[in-house]
């Protein structure tokens, strides 16, 4: 009796781990603008009580806190991206001075992870009879075209997610008054991360109450120092 194979059906499972790289970087990138924002205009106001230099702060901190990310990511995704592509180099010269190594060393991987020796060579086999270099890459190195690192799309979206951050303390700073600036600015931050925290939990599928309190209790310390300094500097001066 002939066999033959069934219709492939979709079958999407909607696993969380696949939101595990961008939820990432727009929480950290989202969070570090809140923060770093809000301590630079609190640390500003609260050494001298102007609303026109801690609005000039905010926006200071903006621009340079957007550009920092965009830089950092950048350098850093190019750094993975160049390590990758040398990886990817010495495997293309493996498989063209040993390629019955490869295929054996290939096969290995498959035995170890519980495929039995005969099927584990067949699959190399075929698998390097279509694409070999993919095939290495893929289950030898652990890079995929799903993960293979973009530079340009890493820095535009950490310098977005810090200016979407950022922009909520700055625009406390210019909906509040001068007497009202400090508690505005610093309960209205606390605000956005614990929000921030709640969101990011919810897209990853956590518990609420842990991250909210983790990003709350960071953001505060970090806020309470820069204000302490800067008042104790207003004092000195």
């Amino acid at each position: 009796m002939r066999s033959t194979l069934r219709p492939r059906r979709e079958h999407k499972e909607g696993h969380l781990i696949g939101r595990a790289g961008w939820l990432r970087a727009a929480v950290l990138g989202a969070n570090d603008g809140i923060i770093s924002t809000a301590s630079l205009i609190l640390g500003v106001a609260s050494a001298s009580p102007s609303w026109h230099q801690a609005l000039i702060a905010g926006i200071a901190g903006l621009v340079a806190g957007a550009m920092s990310m965009a830089a950092g990511e950048y350098v850093s995704v190019s750094s993975q991206s160049d390590m990758e592509g040398a990886d990817l180099a010495r495997e293309r010269r493996e498989l063209q001075a040993a390629p019955d190594l490869e295929r054996e060393e290939l096969a290995r991987i498959y035995v170890d992870r519980g495929v039995e020796i005969g099927l584990a060579r067949q699959v190399a086999r075929q698998l390097m009879a279509k694409d070999a270099l993919g095939a290495h890459a893929r289950d030898e190195l652990g890079i995929s075209e799903a993960n293979s690192p973009h530079p340009i799309q890493a820095a535009m979206a950490s310098a977005g997610s810090f200016s979407i951050g950022a922009a909520g303390p700055l625009a406390l700073v210019i909906i509040a008054s001068t007497a009202w600036l400090l508690p505005s600015v610093a309960v209205g931050s606390l605000a956005f991360l614990a929000f921030l925290g709640m969101v990011g939990a919810k897209a990853g599928g956590a518990a609420i109450l842990g991250p909210t309190i983790r990003v709350t209790f960071w953001g505060a310390l970090a806020m309470g120092l820069t204000t302490a300094i800067g008042a104790l500097i207003g004092h000195a001066v």
